[in-house]
């Protein structure tokens, strides 16, 4: 994995605001920070998009490593199971996902600080973590809405826009621009770098770690 990661760093060398997207989400995950993310519609949906590639194995296996864990689950059949079919995932919540909190929210107060809401639930007991708000205008008043308060809890911000940023941009500790001229065109340049996003977050976390695991069970390469 080593290799990849250096091929790709040399191929992709001006992306320089991709690649502190990505050392910022790994030192977040590194301290045991969660990853917040935030969006409306396509947004939305990219959001659930890239939670569905860090929770989860995207290109690289993630066995259980928590040797605890495995020690008890290795006690039953159906513990062995589990064993043999869980992946280690990363801490990523998706703000608007809980449809019971949101529409409750939205029932009583102002429907635009739902998110808002949802992040102070967590923020205000978990003290770590990185918010990142996508918005192809940057203008999106509920993801700007719960960005401020992420910054009041000194989290980790980056807004993840088209090319002119908007107010979102403005707020955000790292602005990071997709290019386009439409909404579908930037959306369609956000999917390419998320899935850098991914790509390289899994190979720094999981690579060098499965590597390990190889060599040590398997030191002939046989």
């Amino acid at each position: 994995m080593k290799k990849a990661k250096l091929t790709y760093l040399k191929e992709h060398k001006n992306d320089i605001v991709l690649l502190e997207v990505i050392k910022i989400i790994v030192g977040n995950f590194h301290e045991g920070g969660i990853l917040y993310l935030c969006g409306n519609g396509g947004s939305f949906a990219d959001a659930m998009h890239i939670k569905g590639e860090l929770a989860k194995s995207f290109e690289i296996p993630r066995p259980i490593q928590d040797d605890q864990v495995k020690t008890f689950l290795l006690q039953s059949e159906l513990g062995k199971e589990l064993c043999g079919q869980l992946e280690a995932g990363l801490p990523v919540i998706v703000l608007g996902e809980s449809h019971s909190i949101r529409s409750a929210y939205e029932n009583d107060r102002e429907p635009k600080f739902a998110f808002a809401q949802e992040l102070n639930s967590f923020a205000g007991n978990i003290k770590k973590g990185v918010f990142l708000g996508i918005s192809t205008s940057g203008n999106a008043e509920n993801v700007i809405a719960a960005m401020t308060l992420a910054n009041a809890y000194d989290l980790t911000t980056i807004s993840f826009t088209g090319p002119d940023g908007g107010k979102l941009a403005k707020l955000a500790d790292l602005a990071w621009h997709a290019p386009g001229e439409s909404t579908a065109e930037i959306q369609e340049h956000q999917v390419v770098l998320y899935h850098r996003m991914c790509r390289l977050v899994e190979a720094e976390i999981f690579g060098d770690r499965n590597q390990n695991e190889t060599s040590q069970s398997n030191p002939q390469g046989e």
